[in-house]
């Protein structure tokens, strides 16, 4: 599901021209991706109706809000919500806007809203509204929002477990992008003076708030210590990441030291009050405020954990062993003996190799609900002879290489010394500079080449001989080389013969 605004046409005599400069245009973007991250929870009212039945007197946003919510609240660092149980507390309240109707369909309301939250019905189970800013020049750019606002994520015994998503916990409190550590103490701070006021249904809502901001930064943290976990060189651990641990160490012990004073004022106002009303207030914020201290304490530890966390994931990843199995040589392994075989033998080869080299093919549709869509989607009426194909625009690759191909000849016969002795790599480059002031260079880097010669593919491949060199401890006498003067020949290979000793040793 896609939200996108409609289109409206306002017709004007003088359009005044827009605000200049990245403040202005970034607050009203900020305006509008917050407008954006509550239109999926009107459009629950709005699409009530295509349910089957009168489900008019629910008010599906207000159910949206409180599954959001309880799958924040019932979150920890490592584990997520479950859904049954989400769908199980979400009840009650759906059953308070229609106690008369039956239980069936409470928990139908219940699961419908949890799953259009999610967006299960889409491709990445995710939002995307439209909006519009200005260039620098005053221009008028469209651009895409994608968000989510509950998303499912696997959880710790092989299951699927939900979290909410930045998005979602800035609808619940009212703000977007907001610096998560200015918003805890400005809701704490807000919190210290309502209590020290009396007015706790007020105190209420602001630790509700200071909560939530207490879970994002703890998802802020989450995500960069998974993110280290696939790719450690994906966050950035010189400066940014150890950057924000130091603030929110430095964060968690203001907080702690300061909710632990509130703890105490809320007692004292508990044990003080009179009115029921106000000791069942000040009860819940005990109960919120200890929540919160249970999660600043664990949040500390991981932010203490994330430093080994981190050097152990660079070993892992830098240091890993390499692949014990050796590559696939095609030409060597499949093309070469495939040549000379009959097409129907040369087929089966083929396709035996391809049917085991392609992996497992992802069905269409994973989930009922694909399959369904798959199913109702009328076919697209195609051309007879299909789209137009584009004319390739080709550009003639320029030639760069050092050598040509007649110096590449040159130095192929110098060294074609097969039914000669080896050489010495001094005589070959003197009898090079003689020819060609630049065929030394070539004679040279094959040589050097020829130092680590790669026999088994050599094998493999058919080749019939194979350049060698090898180095005696003889330094090289040459006006424009150094270090070694290798002695440089070729080797005959009985490709034959090695393919016979391979059969009979099988």
């Amino acid at each position: 599901m896609s939200v996108r605004p409609h289109n409206l046409s306002v017709v004007t005599t003088s359009v005044p021209a827009p605000a200049k400069g990245p403040a202005a245009d970034e607050g009203l973007a900020r305006r509008l991706r917050a407008l954006a991250c509550t239109a999926p929870l009107h459009d629950l009212d709005v699409r009530k109706a295509n349910l089957a039945g009168a489900y008019a007197v629910y008010a599906m946003a207000e159910v949206a809000l409180a599954a959001i919510d309880l799958v924040t609240l019932n979150m920890d660092f490592d584990t997520g919500a479950d859904h049954d149980q989400i769908v199980t507390r979400l009840v009650p309240r759906v059953a308070a806007q229609a106690p008369s109707r039956p239980a069936e369909e409470h928990e139908r309301v219940a699961r419908w809203v949890l799953e259009n939250l999610i967006n299960v019905g889409s491709v990445d189970r995710g939002f995307r509204a439209v909006y519009g800013t200005f260039a620098p020049d005053g221009a008028y750019v469209r651009r895409d929002y994608d968000f989510k606002l509950v998303e499912e994520v696997p959880g710790t015994g092989g299951g699927v477990c939900l979290r909410t998503t930045d998005e979602a916990v800035n609808v619940l409190v009212g703000a977007l992008d907001t610096d998560v550590t200015s918003a805890q103490i400005a809701a704490e701070v807000k919190l210290e003076v309502l209590i020290n006021r009396g007015r706790l249904a007020d105190a209420q809502l602001a630790a509700e708030q200071a909560r939530y901001r207490t879970v994002q930064y703890s998802e802020t943290l989450r995500r960069a210590l998974d993110a280290t976990r696939r790719n450690v060189r994906a966050v950035d651990w010189l400066q940014s990441v150890p950057d924000m641990i130091d603030e929110a160490l430095e964060h968690v012990a203001d907080r702690y030291r300061h909710e632990n004073a509130i703890l105490m004022n809320i007692r004292k106002a508990r044990d003080e009050a009179e009115d029921h009303e106000h000791k069942r207030r000040a009860a819940e914020l005990v109960d919120i405020v200890k929540d919160c201290i249970r999660r600043h304490t664990q949040l500390q530890s991981r932010l203490l954990e994330a430093g080994p966390l981190f050097r152990a994931e660079q070993d892992r990843q830098a240091f890993a062993p390499p692949a014990a199995h050796t590559g696939l040589d095609l030409y060597g392994q499949l093309l070469a003996p495939a040549l000379p075989l009959p097409l129907e033998q040369a087929g089966r080869v083929t396709d035996a190799f391809f049917a085991h080299g392609t992996g497992l093919r992802t069905p269409s549709a994973v989930r009922l609900g694909d399959l369904v869509d798959l199913l109702l989607t009328p076919p697209v009426e195609r051309a007879h002879l299909g789209a137009e194909m584009p004319e390739p625009d080709l550009i003639a690759t320029p030639d760069d290489s050092r050598f040509s191909e007649e110096q590449l000849a040159a130095a192929t016969e110098l060294l074609d010394i097969a039914h000669d002795a080896p050489r010495r790599l001094s005589g070959l480059l003197a009898e090079a500079r003689r020819s060609d002031p630049e065929l030394p260079y070539l004679v040279a880097l094959l040589a050097v080449h020829a130092a680590s010669p790669p026999v088994g593919t050599a094998y493999r491949q058919g080749e019939p001989r194979l350049l060698f060199a090898v180095d005696d401890g003889t330094q090289l006498d040459d006006p424009d080389f150094g270090g070694a003067d290798l002695i440089v020949g070729t080797a005959l290979l009985d490709a034959a013969g090695m393919a016979a000793g391979r059969t009979e040793a099988g």
